[in-house]
């Protein structure tokens, strides 16, 4: 006997009890994932990340940060990432009337929790759907070893193009002139 395992979709997300926003609730391929509120010191990189973002953003007016949206892929993959970087073109026509967004942005960002299961969803499930989706750049923050993981988008697909630490700087083709000391993200 065969049984078929269950699929979550976003419509099973809504009927979710609101807990004050201790838990965060993922989909991705039909599987639900369920995480609680992250360490202070992973808030304080996403933090800062989001910060230096929007700043850049209301400089240039070219988009928009935002900290833990909803992003809705597809019914079966609907996410909230850290941080997200999206252009004010795709922002136009990307939010659904629930304020999520349902169009990839252009660069989203993922600070590790700790543990085996949260590090291999980060690196490696939500780098194969982010790459799926057209994301194009993701940067995965790793507050215990104070480093940051840069993956672009060549040849359809998300590649780890550089491991910054401490001593480095983040600049980014897809933000021109922005630059942060990757050290000040982890004051």
């Amino acid at each position: 006997m065969v049984s078929k395992s269950i699929r979550w979709t976003t419509r099973d997300l809504d009927a979710m009890p609101d807990d004050g926003g201790w838990k965060r609730y993922e989909i991705i391929d039909g599987e639900l994932f369920v995480t609680r509120a992250p360490h202070i010191r992973h808030q304080g990189a996403a933090g800062k990340l989001h910060v230096r973002l929007e700043t850049w953003s209301e400089l240039t007016g070219a988009g928009s940060a935002f900290q833990a949206p909803g992003v809705i892929f597809t019914p079966t993959d609907a996410v909230i990432p850290d941080v997200v970087w999206i252009s004010r073109d795709r922002l136009a026509n990307g939010i659904d009337e629930a304020g999520h967004l349902i169009v990839a942005p252009e660069l989203m960002v993922e600070v590790l929790s700790p543990g085996e299961l949260n590090e291999q969803r980060d690196k490696e499930v939500k780098l194969k759907l982010y790459s799926l989706h057209g994301v194009q750049e993701y940067w995965i923050v790793n507050w215990q070893l104070r480093s940051l993981e840069v993956y672009r988008r060549h040849d359809a697909q998300l590649q780890l193009v550089a491991t910054l630490l401490p001593e480095d700087t983040l600049t980014s083709p897809l933000l021109p002139e922005f630059s942060l000391s990757v050290a000040q993200v982890f004051l």
